[in-house]
This record gives structure tokens, sequence and C-alpha cells, in this order.
């Protein structure tokens, strides 16, 4: 049913169709009567009903008017109300101004060069972050594509469509009356296409199959229309994004690889730790994969394939668990205003804190104001070296760890911008450093960090003495004697 533009729905003035697809239409809508707006634009959502459709549109329908009054934040559009079901189901939700994703993939001509390296960097970083803030909230979104996509002007990614979702906290609809592999073809997980839903990292192997599209121009897995081409993802990798395409860096395969691993154990474990590596790409380790330019082998697919049909997928648990698994820890070195015995206690607290957190990834991070006088590539190799001094001795294998050089004479505030856009968990960082001297007039740094981080923070007091230290060096060198 098409409704005409200027008829009035339970105190809605309908305006003009802004879209018609396969499963639902959109009318932008504002309030009768001189009623104010809410102070955003609205639309309004109605599922297709004709007589060919089938019961996907109104279960989508029912699971999205659940999933947006749960979810909340400025990844997802504002909730405003909700039609009868049994009269005439809508939903009236933000309108969203910007471009979405396959807007912006449609504007590429084929005889253009893909998008740099940097932009799919910042475009998936951005989706990522999105995806993130709803795992956060216990909902994973199982249909990221990029029609579901939208940037705001300000570079901001919401989310839409969340007709397939799933929430821990709510019946799983669609599990239980519809077929097993729910999602849309080129872009659903291999967990997906047995049945599993409520991973996050579904989400991250559907980033990636973006990420592909972006870097390439094509899709890793095509678009099959049948079980046994979906099935195929199980085992089978795409081709290298090298291969398609010989600008992509190695490091940006490297990532979109990670992403598309069948197994969602071998994937990035939150969308978090995918967000770091894409604002972070100098940090990311390349190995092989990131390398290759052939595909893997007949003779290792074949034997994947083999796995792949008994593979047995486990539940998984909730995604605020999984993200509490693998938490981002961030340690603040400092550079002066120190001494050794702190920075000893410092790398103390981080191994403990590291050792409570197997899964975790640990973040080193320092300071330093600008000087105009110093060239910043130099300011940023010798104090990353510093750090990697300073890690010694930390335990650090089958772990990520990455080293950061900020330039701001604003410490504090660099130290919480830094923890806010990366979603720290933990903020490890000395008590009695950084502007000691002027505490009985100002908040010391840890102080203002303590007071306005985004996380939990771990304030490292206790540092031995020097005699403590000497010891412990004697005795590991007499460990060292005896042992040689």
């Amino acid at each position: 049913m098409r409704l005409q533009e200027g008829s009035l729905i339970d105190g809605f003035v309908i305006g003009p169709r802004v879209h018609a697809g396969a499963m639902a239409e959109i009318y932008r809508v504002r309030y009768d009567g001189g009623r104010p707006d809410p102070g955003f634009p609205m639309m309004m959502k109605l599922p297709r009903m004709g007589g060919g459709e089938g019961a996907e549109n109104l279960v989508g329908f029912e699971v999205e008017h659940q999933m947006l009054q749960a979810v909340h934040g400025p990844h997802v559009p504002r909730f405003v109300a909700a039609g009868d079901m049994h009269r005439l189901p809508y939903l009236v939700i933000e309108y969203i101004e910007g471009r979405t994703l396959q807007e912006m993939l449609d504007a590429l001509s084929p005889l253009q060069p893909r998008p740099a390296a940097v932009d799919i960097a910042r475009w998936g970083r951005a989706i990522a972050l999105a995806a993130h803030s709803l795992h956060r909230q216990n909902a994973v979104h199982l249909d990221l594509k990029p029609a579901n996509v939208i940037f705001r002007p300000d570079g901001t990614c919401v989310l839409l469509d969340f007709g397939l979702s799933w929430h821990a906290h709510y019946p799983d609809l669609l599990a239980a009356d519809l077929r097993p592999a729910i999602g849309s073809p080129a872009w659903m997980a291999p967990e997906q296409v047995v049945g599993m839903r409520g991973d996050p990292r579904s989400d991250v192997f559907a980033i990636g199959v973006m990420l592909y599209e972006l870097a390439t121009g094509e899709l890793p897995f095509g678009a099959p229309a049948t079980t046994g081409g979906l099935r195929q993802r199980l085992w089978m990798d795409p081709s290298p994004p090298r291969a398609l395409n010989p600008e992509v860096p190695p490091w940006l395969q490297e990532i979109i690889l990670h992403c598309l691993e069948s197994a969602a154990a071998n994937r990035p474990p939150s969308a978090a730790h995918l967000a770091f590596d894409l604002g972070n790409p100098q940090q990311v380790e390349v190995g092989a994969r990131g390398l290759r330019t052939r595909r893997t082998s007949f003779s290792s697919q074949f034997r994947r394939w083999i796995r792949a049909a008994g593979m047995h997928y486990e539940p998984s648990p909730l995604p605020t668990e999984r993200i509490d698994e693998v938490p981002i820890v961030m340690v603040a070195v400092p550079h002066h205003d120190t001494t050794d015995a702190v920075l000893y206690g410092l790398r103390q607290a981080t191994r403990r804190s590291l050792g409570l957190r197997p899964g975790a990834r640990l973040a080193c991070v320092t300071v330093v104001d600008p000087d105009p006088q110093v060239e910043e590539a130099a300011v940023h190799r010798y104090h990353s070296e510093q750090l990697r001094q300073w890690c010694r001795g930390i335990d650090l294998h089958g772990r990520q760890v990455s080293f950061h050089v900020l330039l701001s004479d604003d410490v504090a505030g660099a130290l919480l911008a830094y923890a806010a856009s990366n979603h720290v968990t933990l903020i490890v960082i000395g008590a009695a450093t950084h502007g000691l001297a002027l505490r009985r007039w100002i908040p010391t740094i840890p102080a203002r960090v303590a007071a306005e981080a985004p996380c939990s923070v771990l304030l490292v007091k206790d540092a031995p003495p020097f005699a403590l230290l000497r010891e412990a060096a004697a005795a590991e060198e007499e460990q060292a004697a005896v042992l040689g």
C-alpha cells in the first residue's frame, strides 16, 4: 500500500516517499497540528504486506520495533512511535541526513581508482565503532551491509535496519520462526550460515566484506543464491585484495583478511580491536596474510572443506562478556617528572593487569609537548623506542601490543581523548607522576584522568625503593649465573 503525501496517520502528516525496498517503504513525516518536532527530522517505515510477501517482513518489523527501544546512542536512529500491528504496522524514527555506503560505492566508476587506503580505513573504523556500541549493549546487528550503513556529514556512522538483529535480553523471533540461514547472502558470516546467531564477531566479518568491496570493487564470496554457495565461506578463502588491486597496502589486506577468517575465533576479537587497527595502520603487524597475492592452494582449500563438513559451532557468550574477555589496556608512560622506581612500579602493575586478562591488548602511550624546533618524525622515533625499552621485562608473547606518541601540551586531555576514541577498558597510570610539584594548587594529571576517564583507572601508588630494585637486580644476576 502506497501512502498519499499529505495524508494523516495517528497524528503524523505523511511527506514524500524516500525509499521503496523489497521489505519496506519509507516516508518523511512531521507532527500534525503545529506540534513541534522532537528536535530531529522523522521518517515512517512501513513493512510491505502484499499477497506475495513472506513472513520475514512482519517478523523483521517486530524485531526492529523491539531493538530500537532497547538500544540507544549516536550510532542508531532515535525511536519515536509505532503503529498497531493488527491495524497498520509502522515505525516512526529519526531520519538520518547523510549518504549510505551503498550510495558511495554506486558513485564510483569502474574506470576510477578505488578509494585511498586511508579513506577506507576511516570509514571502516567508523562502522566498527558503531558496531561496538551495539555490542556493548548486548545486541548484534547481523545484517551489516553498505545499504544499512549511513554517514552523517561529520563522518559519524549510523546503523540502519535492525530487522534481522539479535538482543541477548529478548526472544529471538527470527531463530524460532524462520530458515536457519538468516541474513544478506553476500555479507553473512559462516556461523550465520549454519544458524548461529548472537556472536558479535559476525558483524566483524560483515565489516570485512565491506572493506574488501571498497578496496577491490568486488565481493569476496560473490552473492550466492543457494545453500551450497553460502556454505563455501566455511572453508574457502577469497582472492587476496592485492591480487585484484595492487594499490592495496599490506596492512589493509592484513586487516581485511583477518576479518574474513572462516572461524570466528581467528578474527579480530571485538569490533573495538578492529577499530583500533584501522585507526593505527602503522601499528598493524603484517604477516604472510597481508603479503599474499595468490589464492590459497587447492590442496589447502580441500583440507579445509573436509574439516568444515564436520564443523560444530558453539553458542557465543553474551556480547558484553566477549568484550570483557578481550579488553584494551592502556598504560600511560611518563617521559619526564618521573623516576626509575615509578617506571618499575608501572611495569609491575601492567604485568599484573595483563596476567588477569589473558585476551587483553596493550597500548603503551606517552604524551610529548610539541616543539616546532624538532622534527615530529624524530620525536616519534625516539619516544617509540623509549616505550619499547620500557616494555622489556613484560611477557607479551601472543599479545597484540602497540606504541603511541601523542603530541600535546595537555597531557591529561590527550590521554582521555585517546582512551575514549579507542574504547580503552583500563588505564594504568602512575599516581605520583606528571606535575607532582603543582598538586597543592591544581589537580594532578593522574587525578584528572581518574576523575574524567570513560573507563576504569588503576592508579599505581606503590613504587619500590631503590634498595628493593637493587636486591631484585642482584637476584636476577645470581639466577642467571646459576643457569649459565
